[in-house]
This record gives structure tokens, C-alpha cells and sequence, in this order.
């Protein structure tokens, strides 16, 4: 197998992930290597003349190299809404469903076990979010076995969980207090770049000044500034009109700017983000009182909650007549589909590095995460592998 192939194989952004995650837990279970997980808290400053922004590199890599990633998801997200399968309301009722249970259930799985302690309740957000890397990673292993609708569903899910969680990160876990003016002239930014957009301005230096101008009001105004690339996406120009082969004009979606963000994102930016906020001493000695509340928040909620809620939200669209199964789909795929979404991974421990105050609940809740993120790729890819048989003919539920 080529280079080339490997690097283009949708399990390889995965399996990168993960190994920076284990290279970062080892790095700090170790005590001589330590010194590992301390140089990400190293500060650095960008001056420029008068005016300075410093801060660790760690938070260089989440606040800013993470906008990166969140604006590559923006993009996804709006080729969907803009051609894909979130482009009608027929297409896009049973993934925005099913993903909004996964959403609900999970966070409310947690906030069970979780309502009566101030220190790990704001951990609700943790078990909404799935990892769309791992999630296709654990989809490619098993090839053409699994139906193209069970891919396009579980991709569509992923993406409708994306907006929720940047949704989520946006309204319930600001950085600092909100600074109105900085959040006006933020708002002020955005309507200059829709009417650029409008206009249909496409000279990418003009966005790159006015995106990085914008990432500084956001993180300025106390909304964590990653939602800033979120906010870029939406508003760059993606549609091209172009003649088709019968000679008539046609309007089709820019891709070529994820493309290009894409292998920076999954080779550069994720790792770098896994490598500076996965370390955490895995010590099982911690567990030997129980296990405690927040432990079993977010494992209930990605193993059971993230499941119980796809499936059952997505029938209840489609008894409900709102939504229909895709082609080739039966309820076992939507099963499927919903042990692997338990796979938090990214922005689990994104939202989780955000939720609490203490250290060490930061540190359990990166251990669970981790530990039943793994627990979902190997329950998903098992139970996927089952219903993904040579005898493949989809179960009707009546």
C-alpha cells in the first residue's frame, strides 16, 4: 500500500488521533517524561508594536489552531446545507432528529448523576458531541459491507452534532465574562462579510485579514473564539456557476478550500490538539473508592444515552411520519449507527477542558472520555461488523 493510499484511508485521521492520545496519557503517567505535558503550559506572546495577546501554548492551540479545525467543520457543514443531505427538509429530518436525541439523552443522562454538585454539574455538554473522524474511521475498516445509506446517515448525524455542540460551546461555556462591545463589533464584522459574500467577493486575502480580525473580537468578547471559524464558513462565497457538459449553466459548491484545509486539520492541527489536552495520568488506583459521579455521567451517556437517543428519536420520526429510513437501511443499522456515536473523542475533551474548575476533575473527566471513547470505536465496530453481513437485508420494525 502506497503513501499516498494510507494518507487518503478514512481510518488513518483517527488512528493518528488516537496514538497521539495514548503518546500523551503515557507522557504523563510517566513521571521522568512529564516534563512533556508541562511545555504545552510554556507562555508565548505575539507583540506587535504596542499591542500584545499572550498566552500558553496550549491555549495557542485550542483557541486559535482550533478555530482552523472549527472553520474546516463549517465548511462541511454548509456543503451539506448548501447540496448535501441537510439541502431539504425530506433529507434532513431523520439525521437532525436522530442527532438531537443523541444530544438530549446523553446530557440528560449526565446531569442525573451529576445535578446535586456544583463542581462536576456543568459537565452536561461532554457526552453530546461524536467524533466524525473516528466514527468514519470505524466505518471504512468494514468497507463496502456497510450500505452507502448507513454512511450517508452517520456522516449526516455527525454533522448535525457538530452544529449542536458548537451551539452548545457557544451559548454555555464562554471563555470569561461577555464584553458587549467587543461582541458588537464582532456582529458588526459578520454583516460586513455577508455583504462581501453577497457581492460575491472572492479574494481570499481580503477573508484571511477579516477572519483573523474577527477570531481577535471573539476571543475578545468572552465567547470562546473557536466559534469565530464557525461563523467564517458560513459567510464565505461556496457557490460557482459553471456550464455542464450540455452546454447549460449550472450552480454547484466550491469544495476546494476544505480540501485543501482537510490534511492540515487531520495531520497538523488535531493531533497537536490531542497531544496538549489528552495528557493526564492514568493512575487505576483512582477508581478504587468507585467510580465517581462524573465518571459515570459521561460514560453513561455516550455508551447508553447516545445510542437510546439516536434510535429512539429516529423512530419516533419515522412512526410519526415525519422521516423516512434511507434506502437500504433497517432499524439494526440505525442501532449501529448509535454505539458508534458514543465515540466523543475531540470535543468531548474540548467541552471537558472548559466545564470544571478543579484539576482533577478535569483529569477524571479527560480518563473517562478516553476510556469510553475507545470502549464505543470497539462496541461499534463490533456490533456494525454483525448487522453488516453477507446476509445484509435490512430488519423492518413494525
Amino acid at each position: 500500500m502506497s503513501l499516498k493510499t494510507v494518507l487518503h484511508h478514512p481510518a488513518t485521521g483517527g488512528i493518528l488521533l488516537l496514538s497521539c492520545a495514548l503518546v500523551a496519557v503515557l507522557m504523563a503517567s510517566v513521571p521522568s517524561l512529564q516534563w512533556f505535558d508541562r511545555i504545552w503550559d510554556t507562555q508565548a506572546a505575539l507583540d506587535i508594536g504596542g499591542w500584545s495577546l499572550g498566552m500558553s501554548v496550549r491555549h495557542w492551540i485550542n483557541d486559535a489552531l482550533m478555530a482552523v479545525f472549527f472553520f474546516e467543520a463549517g465548511l462541511e457543514i454548509k456543503r451539506e446545507m448548501v447540496a448535501g443531505e441537510l439541502s431539504s427538509v425530506r433529507k434532513s429530518v431523520l439525521p437532525v432528529m436522530a442527532a438531537i436525541g443523541g444530544m438530549l439523552l446523553p446530557a440528560a443522562i449526565y446531569a442525573l448523576f451529576n445535578s446535586g454538585s456544583p463542581e462536576t454539574s456543568g459537565g452536561w455538554g461532554i457526552p453530546m458531541a461524536t467524533d466524525i473522524a473516528f466514527a468514519v474511521g470505524v466505518l471504512s475498516i468494514l468497507g463496502d459491507r456497510v450500505p452507502a445509506g448507513v454512511k450517508i446517515f452517520l456522516m449526516t448525524l455527525a454533522v448535525v452534532d457538530d452544529i449542536g455542540a458548537i451551539i452548545v460551546l457557544a451559548l454555555f461555556y464562554p471563555v470569561h465574562p461577555v464584553e458587549w462591545g467587543y461582541l458588537l463589533a464582532a456582529a458588526s464584522l459578520v454583516l460586513v462579510l455577508v455583504v462581501l459574500n453577497v457581492r460575491n467577493v472572492r479574494r481570499k486575502p481580503v477573508y484571511v485579514v477579516l477572519g483573523i480580525l474577527l477570531w481577535y473580537l471573539t476571543y475578545m468578547s468572552g465567547i470562546h473564539a473557536t466559534v469565530s471559524g464557525v461563523v467564517m464558513a458560513m459567510v464565505m462565497p461556496s457557490r460557482i456557476r459553471a456550464k455542464g457538459a450540455d452546454g447549460k449553466v449550472e450552480t454547484r459548491v466550491d469544495c476546494s478550500l476544505e480540501e485543501r484545509l482537510k490534511p492540515l486539520v487531520t495531520f497538523l492541527i488535531v493531533p497537536l490538539f490531542a497531544l496538549a489536552n489528552a495528557g493526564v495520568a492514568f493512575r487505576p488506583e483512582v477508581f478504587a473508592d468507585g467510580v465517581p459521579a462524573v465518571s459515570l455521567g459521561i460514560a453513561l451517556g455516550l455508551l447508553i444515552g447516545k445510542p437510546a437517543g439516536i434510535f429512539l428519536f429516529s423512530l419516533l420520526g419515522v412512526k410519526g411520519g415525519m422521516a423516512t429510513l434511507p434506502a437500504g437501511v433497517g432499524w439494526r443499522h440505525v442501532a449501529a449507527v448509535g454505539v458508534i456515536g458514543g465515540i466523543g473523542f475531540t470535543m468531548s475533551i474540548f467541552i471537558n477542558g472548559l466545564s470544571f474548575a478543579d484539576p482533577a476533575v478535569t483529569d477524571m473527566g479527560k480518563i473517562s472520555v478516553l476510556i469510553t471513547s475507545v470502549i464505543a470505536m470497539v462496541l461499534g465496530l463490533a456490533v456494525m461488523a454483525m448487522v453488516c453481513g453477507k446476509d445484509n437485508k435490512p430488519i423492518k420494525l413494525k
